[in-house]
Formats: structure tokens, sequence, C-alpha cells
């Protein structure tokens, strides 16, 4: 796919954002002076009375969001995962988690995708903090279709919602003609019985890659699109897990805490399966190109297919 094809899920997220805001009269905007880079300046170019830039201030933007849904509105906070996760964790957990209130998150530049702007940008551990705050519903989708119907479905969906989104261009992975995004349930877009990979956010285009790779060695691989991690798909998991023996995660993130040890807590309790986790292996990022990145961190199609072909020959 050339780059003209690709779309950066933040991208993605200011335009679902802007058409949202022409639909829905209660949507406002929240930024911590990151509008440019979160693409959250598209919604204010059309409706500037409705987003509030909170400054270089994430933990009192999540404290405003919070207000802002407790009078009825429906806010969606916007900045870097690592400012919005980490910085503001304990505002989230006790502001909006707590009290349960209708706070969308839009994390931005997840991952080591962020590239040049290093280890201390490179949030990897957003998902597992998210996950432990109890009713939160975590979202990572994987591109720019999947972006636009998760942003409709976090407003739709009464509660917090953190919506994990990348820097980097990705291509279109989500091509059925009867797609249709549903909080909690994963996308089989490829059949196949040796081998399930189930991958999330940017990684589910290499997946698939190496699904074509491993198929011209002998491997046929089942490939699901998690872009739900709580509340995780269970069923399709287990099903999946059942038919094919073996189970590969495959994220951007910590292999402690995001996708890789959910779905090892769901087999582990309720259908023992052999699990390869490919993530960061409790590790930090560093500065270089993203793609450069992703291939050092065997996060690319080569790097997944290695990983796989090993596992299934153990």
């Amino acid at each position: 796919m050339s780059e003209a094809e690709k779309i950066a899920t933040r991208e993605s997220y200011g335009q679902a954002l802007a058409e949202l805001g022409s639909l829905r009269e209660d949507v406002v905007v929240l930024d911590a002076d990151l509008a440019a880079a979160t693409k959250t300046a598209l919604f204010r170019k059309v409706f500037p009375e409705r987003h509030i830039d909170c400054g270089i201030a994430e933990c009192n933007m999540m404290g405003v969001a919070a207000g802002l849904a407790a009078s009825g509105l429906v806010p969606f906070a916007s900045s870097f995962a690592m400012f919005a996760a980490g910085r503001a964790f304990e505002q989230i957990r006790n502001s909006i988690g707590y009290p349960r209130l209708n706070v969308k998150i839009a994390a931005t530049h997840a991952g080591i995708s962020v590239g040049e702007d290093g280890a201390t940008h490179q949030c990897n551990e957003d998902i597992g903090l998210m996950r432990l705050i109890p009713g939160m519903v975590v979202l990572s989708p994987a591109d720019d279709r999947e972006t636009r119907a998760a942003v409709q479905a976090a407003y739709e969906y009464q509660g917090p919602v953190y919506l994990r989104l990348g820097r980097l261009a990705v291509p279109a992975v989500n091509r059925l003609a009867d797609y249709c995004f549903e909080i909690g349930r994963g996308i089989v877009l490829r059949n196949g019985q040796d081998v399930t990979l189930a991958a999330t956010g940017l990684t589910v285009a290499p997946a698939l890659g190496a699904a074509e790779e491993l198929a011209q060695q002998g491997i046929s691989a089942r490939v699901i699109n998690i872009h739900t991690i709580k509340p995780l798909d269970e069923e399709l998991l287990l099903q999946a897990a059942s038919e094919t023996g073996r189970v590969v995660t495959i994220e951007e993130h910590s292999v402690i805490g995001g996708l890789g040890s959910a779905v090892c807590e769901l087999l582990a309790e309720r259908l023992p399966t052999r699990v390869l986790r490919i993530g960061m292996k409790d590790c930090y990022g560093e500065s270089g190109p993203a793609g450069n990145l992703l291939e050092k961190y065997g996060l690319d199609t080569l790097g997944i297919c290695r990983a796989v072909l090993r596992f299934c020959e153990e």
C-alpha cells in the first residue's frame, strides 16, 4: 500500500470528532496544548466554542472533563498517552473512574512508534494502567475506518472510555463489506487452523503480513483484530485457542499488563493453551525512526513471522 493510502489513527480521530460535533451538540473537546499533534484542532476549527485548551496540565484537564460530564456533556479529553494515562492516572482513577463519569479519554502517540521523541514519550504501559481501573473500557483501533467507528461507539457508550491512538500512518486492514464495530467483539480478519495471531492497534497490519508469509512456510495462521482490550472478547479467543491450539498476542505495548496479559489470564482460567506474547519485553523504548524501532523490537511483519515460526516449531 502506498504512503498516500495510509493514515494515522490520531488523524482519523480528529476528523471523526469534527463530524461527531456537527451531529451532537453535547460533545466538547479538551486538549493539553497539543491540539495540532492530537488533531483536535480539526474540531476546534469548526467548533471553537466547544474546544477547551487546558494548557500543559493534564491532571487538571481530567478534573475539568469530570465536571463537564457531571453536568451532562460528553467530553473527549485528549493528550499524548504518556501524559493522559501516566501523568493523570490518579485523576482518571478517582475523578472519572470511581464515579463512573461519561468521559472519553483519547490518548495519541502511544507506543514506540512515537519514534524520535524517545523513551520518555513512548508510552508502553497505558493499556495496563487503564485496564486496572474498574469499569474503564479500553479501545485500540487498527486503522482509519475502525478509529472513526470507535469514536462513535465511545460516544454512545455510557461510562468512561480510553481510546488508544497512534502517531504513525497505518494501512487499512478492516476491508470486509460487512465490517461492524462493536465494543467487546473482536474481528476475524483471516482464518487459519495452526495458530492464532491476536493483534491490536498498529500491529494488526504486520500480523496480517506475517500470516501471509507463514502460509508460504506451510503454517495456517488465524488473525484476530482485538480492537477492544477491555472488555475482552472471551468467547472468540476461547474458540480460536480451542481450534488452533496455539495463541500469539501482538501489541505495541509492554507484554506485562497489556493484551498479552489479558489473554493469558483468560486462558489460564478457562482453557490452558500455549501462548507467545510479542511486544516490549520489560524495557523502555529509545529514540529513532518509527519503522526502525518496530523492526528492532520485532513488531514488523518479518519479526512477527520469525517469532511465530520458532513458536510453532517448539
